[in-house]
Parts: C-alpha cells; structure tokens; sequence
C-alpha cells in the first residue's frame, strides 16, 4: 500500500456532488430541506443510490431504510465502514451529514481511478433519520443497524406530522429486505467526517479535528397544563399559568448549565402554547429541553436539578407538569486506535490538527456499540450549522477527505483492535 501514500481525493468532483445534492429540496436563497422519508429524501436517496452503482457498489437496503454499498476487499472479512447520512432539518446546510457520505464515494471513487484495491472490504452507509427532526429519537437508522432498537418500535414510531417510519419507508420505496441488526452488519471499522457545527476550529485557525469523544445527549419533553382565564379579570394570585411554568424552566435550564459549567450546555428549542392568544393566561404549553455534558455523572446531575424544579415550579402554580424522554444516550469514546491514525494522518498531510469532543449527536456514536469507530472534523464558518448559510471551504473539505482515504487505507490494511 506504499504506492498509495501520495494519493489524493478529486476536491472538485466532491464539492459538485454535494452542490448536486444540495439540489434536492433546495431552499430558495440557499440550503435544503429534506426531512427523513420524505419525498425529497427520496429523490436524494436515489441520486446517492445511483452514483453508489456507478461505482460498482453492491447496493443493499435494510428493513429500516438504511442503505450500505460495498466494495470487495481481496481478503474479504467485515467491512471498514465510511458513513452518515442524507437527511436535514428543515432549514438545513448543504454539508451537515452529506458530507460524510460523499466523501466515502469520493474515497471509492479515488481507488477504482488509481486501480488499487484494498485487503477488507470498504463500505460507504447512509443512515436513515438521524436528524430527528421529523422522527424521534435522532439517529434512529444507526441506533437499530447496531441492534439498539427493534425495528418494530422503529417502524411504529410517529413524526411530527402524524405518519409513521414504516408508512413512510413504504410510500418511498425504501423498505428494504436486507436484515437489520448488529450481527448481520459487523464492521470492522467505522470512520466518520464531518463539518464540526461548531465555531472551535475555524476561529483558532485549526484545519483537522480528531474526535476523542461524543458528549451525551437528553432530550425532554414537558407538557403543562394550567387553566386558561381572561388576562385582564384574573388577579395574578390566582392563576394557574402554564405559560409562567414553562418560562421559568427555560430560564432554569440556562442557569443550571452555568452552575454546573465546563461542558455542560442546555437549550429549549420547541415551544407550543395554548390557547396562543394575546388575552387569554394560557393553559397548555409543550417544550423540549435538551441537555448535554462529556461528563455523564455531571449530565445526571444536570437532569435532577432540572426534574426538581419543574416539580417545584409547578406545584406553586397549581398547573400539572408531565415528561416523556425523546432521547437518553451516554457519552461515547471512540477508539484510540482510528483516532491516532487520523491524528497521523493529518501530520503526514502537513495538516494542523486538535484532539476534540463532539457537542453534537452522529451516527458514529452508535457504530462505535459494534466495532472500533472515530470521527473527523473540518471547520464550520462561524461556526454556523442547522443554517442555510453553513459553509466549508472547498480546500478544507478535500482536505478532511484525504486524511479519510487515508485513515481508511490504513484500516483497511491491518489489524485493529476489537470491540469488547
């Protein structure tokens, strides 16, 4: 594997790719929409599908949508393991989650060009719903590839808009007969590039993150009932403010990550209100908050402060306070092993590089349930992602995609511990 060390990805035909794709569901004045299973999913779906056969990728598609495409190994074994996924917020970028699977194209389509072939098998994955944004919980697709969740409650589960995955994995056309689960899809490796959706490596100047680990995540649901009443003939201490409950828990969340500080973050991201009238005390009020720290005993501490004072807040206000869990998963290290090769890598590429935690949610985090796993970061402009305005240079995209291929070559070349 020596001849392929001065290899490089084509950043050109990795940049139109992505404008390509960006295509479907674009939004007018830039970036896309394009929910899981939804029609414009589909549509991206196909054209990443199409450039996986003209690859010579075999194709297949499990029972929840996920779709895999391999390329032989001369040695066969599991696979090493390329991938994210396809789906966006509704006002997302053109690179959060895309750039992950094209660039594992690109890496296909760099070896098939200079006719190496490489001793495992490499595969490239795009994973179905792991946004969340339409079905929750996030990284849904990933979360049952690894046997984490059975497919029937997958299948079941109910978006936003009332449909469920399996009525919508049928109206696509991408319910597919491969099996879902951890041991019909071992891999022996699994390495992710991504845009950090953060603003660390573009304002210290830094070109390549090697991620050491993804913080863990909650997600909450709270619902609160109260009593809606004329706003101008009911004296404040007597209502019974659903409104006031949910405020005061927002403004509860942020104080508690600045108590508990250092990584810990918190953000109420969904409101809906009832009656939503400019004169009427409200009477029912659904909000989400998500937590998140590195540290999963700060977190727990983090989710009790919390659960308290939503008890204590709405006891006083004489309002019914209600939770469901959306989402609930630890922090995960990725493996020294694809971590050191990606850190060497990017030396070997004259590239700077920082050792770094994820605040986001992706599918490498469940992979790494399975097999060795390790991510890769290039920089976000302003740190600005969930945007229509995300961007990444082009430079800096080929860039993260050469310390791929070669993280990947070397994977797919020799031993790598595995995963207990």
């Amino acid at each position: 594997m020596s001849a392929a060390r001065n290899l490089r990805v084509d950043g050109d035909r990795l940049v139109a790719r992505l404008k390509a794709l960006g295509d479907v569901g674009a939004l007018p004045g830039g970036g896309v929409c394009r929910l899981a299973l939804s029609p414009e999913d589909k549509a991206g779906r196909d054209l990443v599908v199409g450039w996986m056969k003209e690859l010579g990728l075999a194709v297949r598609i499990d029972r929840l949508g996920n779709i895999v495409g391999t390329r032989a190994g001369t040695q066969g074994g599991p696979p090493v393991m390329i991938g994210s996924h396809i789906d966006t917020v509704r006002t997302g970028g053109l690179y959060d989650g895309n750039l992950g699977v094209l660039a594992g194209l690109e890496v296909i389509a760099t070896l098939n060009d200079a006719g190496i072939a490489t001793a495992s098998p490499l595969a490239v994955a795009a994973f179905t719903n792991e946004e969340g944004a339409r079905f929750q919980p996030d990284m849904m697709g990933s979360l049952a590839f690894v046997g984490g969740l059975d497919l029937e409650t997958a299948l079941a589960t109910r978006g936003i808009d009332g449909a469920t995955v399996g009525e919508c994995l049928d109206a696509i056309g991408y319910a597919g007969d491969a099996p879902l689960g951890a041991a019909a899809n071992a891999a022996k490796a699994y390495v992710e590039l991504h845009i950090e959706q953060g603003p660390v490596l573009d304002a210290e100047g830094v070109a390549i993150g090697a991620v050491e680990q993804v913080q863990g995540i909650s997600w909450t649901e709270f619902t609160f009932t109260g009593v809606s009443n004329h706003a101008g003939t009911t004296p404040m201490r007597m209502r019974h403010d659903a409104g006031l409950v949910a405020a005061a828990v927002a403004v509860e969340a942020r104080r508690i990550a600045e108590a508990i500080g250092g990584d810990q973050v918190a953000t109420v991201g969904y409101w809906q209100i009832g009656p939503n009238l400019v004169n009427v005390v409200p009477n029912a009020v659904t909000i989400t908050v998500d937590l998140r720290n590195t540290d999963e005993v700060l977190l727990k501490k983090a989710e009790a402060m919390l659960h308290a004072f939503v008890g204590r807040t709405a006891a006083a206000e004489g309002v019914t306070a209600t939770h469901r869990s959306l989402a609930r998963f630890e922090p995960v290290p990725f493996s020294p092993t694809v971590i050191d090769r990606v850190a060497a890598n990017a030396a070997a590429l004259g590239l700077s590089l920082k050792r770094m935690p994820s605040g986001a949610g992706h599918d490498a985090q469940m992979l790494a349930r399975i097999c060795p796993a390790g991510m890769i970061f290039v920089p976000s402009k302003g740190g600005i992602s969930h945007n229509v305005t995300e961007h990444t240079d082009p430079a800096e995209i080929a860039a993260g995609a050469n310390v791929l291929l070669h993280t990947v070559l070397d994977l797919a070349s020799g031993d790598v511990e595995s995963k207990e």
